[in-house]
């Protein structure tokens, strides 16, 4: 059902680490955002992943692009962006994303085309909510999708290295971005766990970091406060599960074939299987940018 909307939000999905569920998060935040209002998914990812895997490859090798939009050619979002059948539009990424990288460097008011060309004619005019799946590296491409936005979810999966992704975005991206404009981090999301985590497993590791670490992500804000509900778990719970006072949960959003597969069938997951117990999570994340952060 949609509610009534009072901000406009725009959000980007980022971190500079590949094959952590970035374009599987924004996908979905996307469709269950479109449950509220009007939404835009736009892929800034030069390989397209998000847009081939909804079924617009056509769209991905159009002569007419989002390059053309973003530098000096004369195309508008309203030519390149596609309707799906998922209830929100598409601004396809390109094959040429690359060479627009390049070209960004060099223009002026370079970091602020996506704003200027994108967000600040659609948002709170044609769309409620702009969903930015962004680059797995640092560029003028995730520049201008901070500038755009202002606000970002970061997902991030169980590994040796899980915590070292959380923490090169934050200072490779976000806080060179923030000596020039406000960031809020709106989420941290643990995605594609699978492990127990009443036992040591890399499940448990990063699940324990992200809920008690004392890592600050907002100005006054510790990393644990925007850990989403469905993530959440407290010192004292841990003690509880060690103990056998407490059952383990499943939090975070776990592994299930399905979401792979709804990409191979050009699908987000609410489409494919409607009755998943990851649907109600992915619900969580756009109401958490719905309401512009996480609320307790």
């Amino acid at each position: 059902m949609e509610t009534s909307i009072e901000t406009p939000q725009a959000v980007s999905v980022v971190i500079l680490k590949g094959g952590v569920g970035k374009s599987t998060t924004s996908m979905n935040l996307a469709r269950q955002l479109a449950e509220h209002g009007q939404t835009l998914f736009a892929d800034l990812d030069p390989n397209g992943h998000a847009t081939n895997g909804l079924g617009f490859e056509d769209a991905y090798q159009n002569t007419t692009n989002l390059g053309d939009v973003i530098l000096e050619g004369d195309a508008t979002p309203g030519d390149i962006i596609q309707t799906t059948d998922h209830g929100f539009d598409l601004l396809p990424s390109s094959n040429t994303l690359e060479d627009v990288e390049k070209d960004l460097a060099g223009a002026m008011q370079g970091s602020a085309r996506v704003k200027s060309k994108i967000v600040d004619p659609l948002l709170g005019e044609e769309y409620d909510f702009v969903v930015f799946d962004c680059p797995a590296y640092p560029g003028m491409l995730n520049n201008n999708a901070l500038v755009a936005t202002g606000n970002v979810i970061i997902p991030i999966e169980p590994g040796s290295s899980a915590i070292g992704g959380y923490k090169r975005t934050m200072e490779r991206l976000i806080e060179p971005a923030r000596e020039y404009i406000d960031v809020d981090v709106l989420a941290v999301v643990p995605n594609k766990l699978s492990d127990r985590i009443d036992q040591q497993t890399e499940d448990r590791e990063l699940l324990e970091n992200l809920n008690t670490a004392s890592y600050e992500v907002n100005d006054g804000q510790s990393l644990q406060e925007v850990v989403p509900t469905f993530a959440r778990i407290t010192a004292e719970e841990f003690d509880r599960i060690d103990a056998g006072e407490m059952q383990a949960p499943k939090p975070g959003i776990r592994h299930r074939s399905a979401l792979s597969r709804s990409l191979q069938e050009n699908q987000p997951l609410q489409e494919y299987d409607p009755d998943s117990d990851q649907i109600q999570y992915y619900q969580e994340l756009a109401e958490i940018v719905a309401n512009g952060g996480v609320n307790r």
